[in-house]
């Protein structure tokens, strides 16, 4: 009976060393869980004021012209809003209206070895955007966006060219999306 009651006080205190700790981890467990959760991709739509969406055809101005870069952007570009938005999409007159051109595709030389070539290449793509927010004036804005990508020069763009433009419209899109929607 001694012996139990030396086991039984050693025991409380074991537990009184682990209970603060536990209940310390269950209180943040659930203050944690009442924290609300953003995602990047969200938007700052207020879908009762804002309904529609119009897209016009971005033009390609650029003086180098790469066949299937318009129609690659114009596509992405519907398509994102179309995911990402619960906007319907209308030929003309949308509550937000989105038109531009393409206005650059450039190819600019990088690193100069001592051969005096360059290592690597860089792809830049600029588009002009006009954005109208119909219901709010104020956030309506025209600006250039441009992306890029590197690539070996040792490479022919013919053989990268599909690739690095994905990839470049896939950044333009993201930052269009973001000044026009997300308000980042």
């Amino acid at each position: 009976s001694k012996n139990y009651k030396i086991r039984f006080r050693r025991l409380i205190m074991n537990l009184k060393k682990y209970i603060l700790p536990i209940s310390f981890c269950f209180l943040l467990g659930i203050i944690c869980s009442c924290i609300p959760t953003f995602k990047m991709t969200g938007t700052t739509l207020d879908y009762t004021k804002i309904k529609t969406l119009s897209i016009e055809n971005f033009q390609n101005r650029s003086t180098l012209v790469y066949g299937p870069l318009m129609s690659t952007f114009n596509n992405e570009l519907i398509d994102t809003y179309r995911k990402q938005t619960r906007l319907e999409h209308v030929k003309t007159g949308g509550d937000l209206h989105l038109e531009g051109e393409i206005i650059s595709y450039d190819l600019k030389p990088l690193s100069i070895k001592s051969d005096a070539l360059a290592a690597e290449t860089r792809l830049t793509i600029t588009v002009n955007v006009r954005f109208t927010n119909n219901v709010n004036e104020d956030e309506s804005f025209e600006k250039n966006f441009s992306a890029y990508q590197d690539f070996e020069s040792t490479k022919m763009l013919s053989d990268v060219q599909d690739e690095l433009i994905s990839l470049i419209i896939t950044d333009l899109v993201d930052m269009i999306f973001n000044a026009t929607v997300a308000n980042w």
